[in-house]
């Protein structure tokens, strides 16, 4: 059974950092793109950041810039979401998704018709 599972998801105050995980199971990480995406309460879901597997590749939206790094390890078929500086807006549940073969650039413009989503995990950053 093809599987994608976040965790790491926890309530935070603002400043402070979180790690989450993208774990699949059943495929692998070869060839895919692995996208990092959030929905808050009554808001469109947006991407946060990409990653090619095949070259290591990387994509930030503007808003966690500088703040967010997304690493995988396609040996252990993870890819994490490091988040430093949290602010309240980036309170969401965040989901990560594969796609085979398409590029993170596509991703980011807003394409969502990925092969695989996890279930979500939520972050919640208190003022």
């Amino acid at each position: 059974e093809v599987q994608l599972v976040e965790s790491g998801g926890d309530l935070v105050q603002a400043g402070g950092s979180l790690r989450l995980a993208c774990t699949a199971s059943g495929f692998t990480f070869d060839d895919y793109t692995i996208g990092w995406f959030r929905q808050a309460p009554g808001k469109e879901r947006e991407g946060v950041s990409c990653i090619m597997s095949n070259d290591g590749s990387t994509y930030y939206a503007d808003s966690v810039k500088g703040r967010f790094t997304v690493s995988s390890d396609n040996a252990a078929n993870t890819v994490d979401l490091q988040m430093n500086s949290l602010k309240p807006e980036d309170t969401a549940v965040y989901y990560c998704a594969a796609v085979y073969l398409t590029h993170c650039m596509v991703i980011m413009k807003g394409y969502r018709d990925m092969d695989y989503w996890g279930k979500g995990t939520l972050v919640t950053v208190s003022s």
